[in-house]
């Protein structure tokens, strides 16, 4: 038996006809957002936010960080935390408030420094702060993303 399919020119056709149109990539986030939206932020989620803050398991507490609801006494608290990771995240949240992120300017961790270079929403008096880094890389990443903005 062969697996070779033979089409009827009619056939063609109709499978043209009904083949899905090519969306630009900003469409199909679009498109997949409104076919999926966030459910709403309730606080039952910021309870389980707050509790899942304070859990050994470093991993969980950076998915805390990670985290665009995460009100602002828990962005505190994790830019405080004795994990390099949990600080990196927080430093790189782009929904982390400035005057957390400014908190980070001198952070023991070269990650930590580097990725708050990164984000966008980092203030500019810190980014002038991390010009001076001590660190190489992190004087590399704000001059970098300094490029960006002058393109």
């Amino acid at each position: 038996m062969s697996c070779i399919r033979f089409n009827t020119p009619a056939q063609r056709q109709q499978m043209k006809a009904m083949a899905p149109a090519m969306l630009t990539p900003a469409q199909a986030a679009e498109k997949a957002a409104a076919l999926h939206p966030a459910p709403e932020v309730t606080e039952g989620k910021i309870a389980r936010l707050r509790l899942l803050a304070k859990n050994p398991n470093p991993k969980i507490r950076e998915s805390v960080a990670s985290s665009y609801h995460a009100p602002k006494d828990l962005f505190v608290m994790l830019a405080a935390d004795q994990d390099e990771g949990v600080r990196a995240c927080v430093a790189r949240n782009e929904a982390t408030p400035r005057d957390v992120l400014r908190s980070l300017v001198f952070d023991e961790s070269e990650r930590v420094r580097g990725f708050l270079a990164l984000n966008y929403c980092t203030p500019v008096d810190t980014m002038l702060e991390l010009s001076d880094d001590s660190s190489a890389t992190v004087r590399g990443l704000v001059q970098w993303k300094s490029s960006l903005a002058t393109v």
